[in-house]
């Protein structure tokens, strides 16, 4: 029977991921391989996707076709759109025709399985072998979502680059999936194919600071005015080190108003400052510009920077990340995490504690991820209580929320004194009491 494989991605850091795999012999022989490309965009109309952006004609002889998901399932949403169990046979049957599938054998490569699109993917081929590839640092956590067996059972690895060599992904871990490194010498070379296919024209200076916007904004962790001030934060700073080049790449979402807010800003400084504002991956710039720095809050790309070039980084706003992010289960708290437990501060005031070592992170990692998640790693309680119990200072302090630890009933969350409350029958039955009655009283009404 002939076999397809099926990639799909959404954004060219994880196609170049995936291209690295195939290039490193990670997948086995196939009659057909696909890219099915999915553009995420809040408003696709207004977004180039990842086959229309700079450097993808690099990547596009390891397919024999490109697809749009978006196309296959117009009008709806990649992220807001699932099939109804009962039409899942019916829309199998519908993309087998539309893709000229047939009868194929199909094995499928996806990201972020917990989500759509790739959930919905993954529903509608019932019989397909799934591969998980991660795409940036939050394969280092745990798992957003509880997901069903006819899925899990189904996921054969976890595709990973090593960003942080040694660090061990939580993701898919509780389903018993075991996770494989990209390696890193095919992955570099992806992404100098991807420099060379994107010209960038004139160098902005010899060894500039490279500054990394995030839209933060857009997802409710900071206000508009506070990732300005974020920006310029990264700009004092940079300015501060001595360097008098620098370059600012913008999230592909920002509004152009920040960089005008920058530009006055560097003008005060008497820095020169480039806006580059090119949808172009953050490792091209760092092939092509050489830096000396690079600045960034939590991004994927400081990793890169660091590990796979050399280059030295330096983060900040960190500190504000771990306090603004809600809920606590938010997925970017493990990027926040990683990035504020290795990478030195901007401004060494703001923290001169030595970064963790590997199994130190580990150990960390595994405490926040079942903080995040208690219920899909219940193995993890009793190695999360001796941790909180034996790394209760200043710096452990700030991975942990003072609530979720209470609603666990873990170390810390409360005084010593009155750490017996948790375990009290009596305690619980008045909590369990109160709680029912809650839920009792008449919505609207103001209770007696």
């Amino acid at each position: 029977m002939p076999r397809t494989q099926i990639v799909l991605a959404s954004t060219l850091y994880g196609a170049a991921t995936v291209a690295a795999a195939l290039d490193a012999g990670c997948f086995g022989p196939a009659d057909r391989r696909l890219l099915l490309v999915s553009n995420n965009a809040a408003v696709p109309e207004t977004t180039p996707p990842l086959d229309a952006t700079h450097g993808f004609a690099a990547l596009r002889d390891r397919f024999d076709g490109v697809l749009s998901w978006n196309e296959a399932i117009s009008p709806f949403h990649p992220s807001g759109w699932a099939p109804r169990p009962d039409d899942e046979p019916m829309w199998e049957r519908y993309l087998r025709l539309l893709w000229g599938l047939g009868d194929d054998e199909i094995e499928l490569a996806v990201e972020s399985v917990h989500v759509e699109p790739a959930l919905a993917l993954v529903q509608l081929f019932p019989s397909a072998t799934v591969d998980v590839y991660a795409d940036g640092l939050m394969s280092y956590g745990p798992t957003r979502n509880k997901l069903e067996p006819l899925v899990t059972t189904r996921i054969r690895r976890l595709l990973h680059p090593d960003l942080v060599p040694g660090l061990r992904p939580l993701l898919l871990s509780e389903y018993g999936v075991e996770p494989q490194v990209v390696p890193t010498a095919a992955f570099v070379d992806v992404l100098e194919e991807l420099a060379k296919a994107t010209p960038l024209g004139e160098p902005a200076g010899e060894g500039p600071a490279v500054l990394l916007g995030q839209y933060l904004a857009v997802l409710g962790i900071l206000t508009a005015d506070e990732e300005e001030r974020l920006h310029v934060r990264m700009l004092r700073g940079a300015a501060a080190r001595g360097h008098r080049t620098i370059v600012f790449k913008p999230h592909p979402s920002a509004p152009a108003r920040w960089s005008r807010r920058l530009e006055k800003e560097a003008a005060d400084l008497g820095v020169e400052l480039t806006v580059f504002d090119e949808p172009v991956l953050a490792e091209v710039l760092f092939q092509q510009l050489r830096p000396a720095l690079v600045v960034g809050c939590f991004s994927t790309a400081l990793f890169t920077a660091s590990a796979l070039y050399g280059i030295p980084v330096a983060r900040t706003g960190t500190d504000l990340l771990l306090r603004r992010l809600t809920p606590y289960q938010n997925s970017n708290r493990v990027p926040v995490t990683i990035a504020e437990a290795l990478l030195p501060a901007l401004d060494p005031r703001e923290d001169a504690a030595e970064p963790l070592t590997v199994p130190e992170l580990t150990a960390l990692l595994r405490a926040v991820g079942f903080c995040m998640q208690a219920k899909a790693y219940p193995k993890l309680r009793v190695e999360t209580v001796r941790y909180l119990a034996r790394h209760r200072d200043r710096r452990t302090r700030r991975y942990f929320g003072r609530r979720r630890l209470v609603a666990l009933a873990l170390p810390g969350g409360i005084p010593s004194g009155l750490a017996f409350l948790p375990r009290s029958p009596l305690v619980r039955r008045v909590a369990r009491r109160t709680f029912r009655l809650l839920r009792l009283r008449p919505k609207g009404g103001t209770g007696t």
